[in-house]
């Protein structure tokens, strides 16, 4: 570990809690429904779009209507996108020629883009078109980060309302954070990426000249826009096969740095948008401590291993840290913080191969996932799953204090605990019982390319990632086959929207409830013991239910290259 890797870091995480003010009011005024500076340009864009489709943006739904309208919506997308990559070869700006994927990787993407985890079975260059990628698979990154912001500020219209039946209006939100949020931010980002040197072309490819004398043909495209979402967004899916540890989509330390803050921007503005939205802004700082304090010990320790390095290559005269599957202009620091940050996220970019990491370095990007998209998390997901965690947490405050619990003015009954259980419970059985069954079938153990528990571990985190809407992969995996293309599609729908459902059904009942003031008996839930319990029953949590398959996996991994074993 150096000095210049700390203070990256620190200087990341710096920028990041500065973010975090502006970024939450802005988002705190479409949480409102509020007009923005933009409102002037982009305004009559949004009445007119409301006009040409019939809703009235001011008519409250419940949230049973709000869920089936997000539903709706999701589904068609996916039937849409499905369309798009099977007919892609008689299609349009299809430079290349490249033919209509299979019905199963159609299947696998489409829902992948839907569910906001980008999973890619397919290299970006060799398969897709340039519409494909840009109607097919880029409308996603906008519409699916543009679903989970707004069904975060659902839920926190359930905190913050009092006896009212609505949580706010599907249509509405989607439609002001992708108008006012969402386009501006990228529209500038991308022109960033553009001026550091990404392509942003409809052509297909270049014939080069190498410095040998060698020609060689360069894949292009549409790749600064699709960046700046596929980041902002935590959507994750590359337009490139290497995703960000390609030098047409981060070329330098510059965009790697931009890239990071873009992962976590939003997340961070969310908890200042809850914050103010229940009215106590400590409400929000609360959290983000919490979600902070996680990210700094997963980095910390992801970045000790890699720097640590393979003490077996040591023994064989080959001393330094891991620079296996890692960039040079990026190192390790920069590597090992960009795989924390990704998963984190809930963001499926990389920048290096996590199948490369150590044993213990890429157990902490396969754990964060497994907490459940809390560390900071995707876009509203992040928010919203934490906190489904909170409300366990106040359960089990209010059983020590012998009290009703009770979170940010509203009582928290059996019914509010059970959907929360629900919700919660759906990442373990879904993660652990599909690698399960790829662990002991002759289709699923086809897969990993390595053998003992490194190949294990390829398959829980294939799992996991995409039951997290993650995205990213240990890359050696051999995923794009009928079986692997199924399950995980099915995984990736499982982890989105079983979660999604509970969750409104609670923002539902709490917005129905009375305020409830707090008391001298009243647990508090806004100081460094909350902030500690929060954290505690995340790890406890993700700790108690996946800790046996990280034994098999990683843990046991590392102990066999500690006794000079590699897989």
């Amino acid at each position: 570990m150096t000095v210049q890797g700390w203070l990256l870091i620190i200087v990341f995480i710096g920028i990041l809690l500065l973010l975090a003010r502006p970024m939450g009011q802005w988002l705190f005024a479409l949480y409102e429904g509020r007009a923005t500076p933009l409102h002037r340009l982009l305004g009559p864009v949004e009445t007119r779009f409301y006009r040409l489709s019939g809703i009235d943006p001011n008519e409250e739904q419940g949230w049973r209507r709000y869920a089936v309208h997000m539903l709706i919506f999701n589904v068609a997308l996916l039937l849409f996108t499905y369309a798009i990559l099977r007919l892609q070869g008689i299609l349009p700006l299809n430079p290349l020629g490249h033919d209509g994927t299979s019905g199963d990787l159609a299947f696998n993407t489409a829902v992948s883009f839907t569910a906001n985890t980008n999973w890619q079975s397919y290299g970006g260059e060799s398969t897709m078109s340039n519409l494909s990628q840009m109607l097919g698979l880029t409308i996603h990154n906008f519409l699916s980060a543009a679903t989970g912001i707004a069904l975060a500020f659902a839920l926190f219209r359930g905190f913050a309302r009092r006896e009212t039946k609505t949580i706010g209006n599907f249509w509405a939100d989607v439609t002001r954070v992708t108008l006012y949020l969402l386009l501006p931010l990228c529209v500038v980002i991308a022109i960033f990426y553009i001026a550091s040197g990404v392509p942003q072309t409809l052509a297909g490819s270049i014939d080069v000249t190498t410095l040998e004398g060698a020609k060689q043909t360069l894949a292009l495209g549409p790749v600064a826009s699709q960046e700046a979402i596929k980041l902002l967004g935590t959507n994750g899916g590359g337009f490139f096969n290497a995703n960000s540890a390609h030098p047409f989509e981060n070329p330098t330390a510059l965009t790697n740095l931009v890239q990071m803050l873009s992962i976590f921007a939003i997340g961070v503005g969310l908890t200042w948008t809850f914050g103010r939205a229940v009215g106590n802004q400590r409400q929000g700082w609360a959290i983000l401590a919490a979600m902070m304090t996680l990210f700094l010990a997963g980095a910390a320790i992801a970045y000790w291993q890699e720097a640590a390095g393979n003490p077996v290559l040591h023994q064989l005269g080959a001393a330094g840290g891991n620079m296996e599957g890692k960039e040079v202009r990026f190192g390790i620091a920069q590597s090992a913080l960009f795989a924390v940050v990704t998963t984190a996220a809930s963001c499926g970019a990389v920048n290096a191969m996590h199948d490369s990491f150590t044993a213990i370095g890429g157990m902490i990007p396969l754990f964060n996932m497994q907490l459940g998209e809390v560390v900071i998390g995707g876009v509203g997901a992040g928010i919203y799953g934490f906190l489904l965690f909170a409300i366990l947490a106040v359960f089990v405050a209010g059983l020590m204090v012998g009290r009703t619990p009770e979170y940010v003015g509203k009582k928290i009954e059996a019914r509010e605990v059970k959907l929360a259980v629900l919700a919660i419970a759906v990442l373990p059985l879904v993660i652990l019982g599909f690698t399960a069954i790829a662990s002991v079938t002759g289709a699923g153990l086809a897969g990993p390319l390595n053998k003992g528990p490194h190949g294990f571990s390829e398959i829980l985190y294939a799992f996991t990632s995409a039951v997290a809407n993650n995205g990213s992969a240990f890359a050696g995996l051999s995923a794009n086959t009928p079986f692997y293309n199924g399950l995980l599609g099915v995984a990736m729908w499982v982890g989105r929207f079983f979660i999604i459902v509970p969750m409104l059904a609670i923002a539902g009942g709490l917005a129905a409830k009375k305020y409830t003031p707090e008391t001298a008996g009243s647990f508090p839930t806004t100081g460094p013991l909350w902030t500690g319990l929060l954290i505690g029953i995340v790890v406890v949590v993700g700790g108690l239910t996946f800790l046996p398959s990280l034994a098999l996996g990683p843990i046991a991994d590392h102990l066999a290259m500690i006794g000079g074993q590699l897989f």
